[in-house]
């Protein structure tokens, strides 16, 4: 214990000297460049742990820090004291605060501009993490600083790093910093809505990187899941007709969901549906629809992407649930007789009983088509031509009736849990005097 509490004792003082020799160079300039750097680079290992590192973790401290990181003579003296304000953002969320009241904000959105992605890297961080409980003013930063414009520029410089040439990886650096500055913009339109549009000149980089970067195993994990989290805040709708019309986005690109990550991207697919052109609109309900082959089996039993989607909206996860039913709808033109006639009652009764919605009527009708082939089950939504068929022995008039009765009473349980809005097709069937009184004595064969 005392040789720890003399460690920690020893670490306090070095910090305390070395926080005192950049004051002194800052007053007397007394210091070489490689002398800054070297002080630097130990502050910032001592300030991987704040404990026995208090004058880091101050605003004395933060603001030399700052200093230094803005008007260092030398990229490697502005990266180093940069580097030690990021990790006393990270590690104390006081230290915020203590960043904006050096006044310093401005300057560093300004130095945004960068062709260096280890200066993008860090300055979009430290601006992250100063849209947290801080007084930063990021309407100012955007209309007097430009941030807005710097933030596109670093989006439109990544994707000129994606030639059409052919996929390839970013590097390690280059993967760090966008994903910072993605944060960035997320967090920023997030926080200040009449912000977003600013952001609006990256909506096409952020679809071209999408269509060119490399997928990895996970494909909604890493950068991939920033890219989609960054789109689907975004204003969309300022673009339309001019981002859609012939972006690779709508390429049939299946990705294997996995429920974590999937709400942003399910979120992007509306956004962009309801803003794109009737070309990519159609494509995407091609792609996400089911298709002829699902109807072979009932929908959600084959192994499209579809019936993927539709198995999930029934899974625990509610979000995902409730995302997926609404991309349905959408993508069926919020229309609930044709989204009953692509996904089937089974699917579709839930999420139009939540959003108040009654069951179309004419669903049914609209299934049975005039082919007979192509004529669905409206419950499944399987062809009724597909459906397996019944080798048993033909049932007796007793189970006929126990089925008939059987099926009245699911019928009207699930009226009158407003599932369904429809006549129940026995009394129709009563109504329309296609039901006879049989003498007691018939056979029951």
């Amino acid at each position: 214990m005392a040789f720890l509490q003399m460690q920690g004792t020893a670490k306090l003082q070095q910090v305390t000297q070395l926080l005192k020799s950049l004051e002194k160079d800052l007053q007397e300039n007394n210091l070489s460049t490689a002398d800054r750097v070297q002080i630097l680079l130990q502050l910032r290992q001592h300030g991987t742990n704040p404990t026995n590192a208090e004058p880091i973790y101050s605003q004395n401290g933060i603001n030399k820090l700052v200093r230094y990181g803005v008007e260092g003579e030398t990229p490697d003296v502005r990266r180093a004291a940069l580097r030690c304000v990021a990790n006393a953002l990270l590690l104390d969320p006081k230290m915020r605060q203590a960043f904006v009241d050096t006044g310093y904000g401005g300057k560093l959105a300004e130095r945004l501009k960068t062709e260096d992605s280890e200066d993008e890297m860090v300055t979009s961080r430290i601006l992250f993490y100063a849209t947290y409980n801080t007084t930063l003013d990021f309407k100012d930063l955007v209309k007097s600083h430009a941030l807005g414009d710097n933030v596109n520029y670093q989006l439109s410089r990544h994707a000129r790093q994606f030639p059409k040439s052919g996929r390839k990886p970013l590097s390690q650096m280059d993967e760090l910093a966008l994903s910072d500055t993605l944060k960035l913009i997320y967090n920023i339109s997030k926080l200040f809505p009449d912000l977003a549009t600013k952001f609006s000149p990256s909506i096409p980089h952020i679809l071209k990187i999408i269509c060119r970067i490399d997928i990895p195993a996970k494909p909604l994990d890493g950068l991939i899941g920033g890219l989609l989290n960054t789109l689907s805040i975004l204003d969309l709708e300022e673009k339309k007709g001019k981002i859609f019309e012939s972006s690779p986005l709508f390429s049939d690109i299946r990705p294997k969901l996995q429920q974590a990550n999937a709400v942003p991207l399910l979120y992007s697919l509306i956004a962009i549906h309801e803003v794109a052109p009737d070309g990519p609109r159609k494509y995407m309900e091609s792609l996400l629809l089911p298709e002829d082959t699902d109807r072979s089996l009932p929908i959600g039993q084959s192994g499209t992407l579809s019936s993927k989607l539709l198995k999930l909206s029934t899974s625990h996860f509610a979000n995902l649930k409730v995302t997926i039913s609404e991309l349905m709808f959408v993508l069926s033109g919020k229309d609930a007789e044709k989204l009953t006639r692509n996904i089937g009652y089974g699917f579709a009764a839930g999420f139009l009983a939540a959003r108040g919605i009654d069951m179309p009527q004419s669903a049914s009708e609209a299934s049975a088509q005039d082919d007979p082939e192509s004529a669905r089950n409206p419950i499944t939504g399987q062809r009724w031509a597909a459906e397996p068929q019944d080798s048993g022995p033909p049932m007796t008039m007793e189970e006929k009736e126990r089925e008939a009765e059987r099926l009245f009473v699911l019928f009207e349980r699930a009226k009158a849990n407003g599932l369904i809005n429809v006549e129940n097709p026995v009394t129709q069937a009563l109504h329309e005097g296609r039901f006879e009184e049989l003498p007691d004595d018939t056979d029951s064969d």
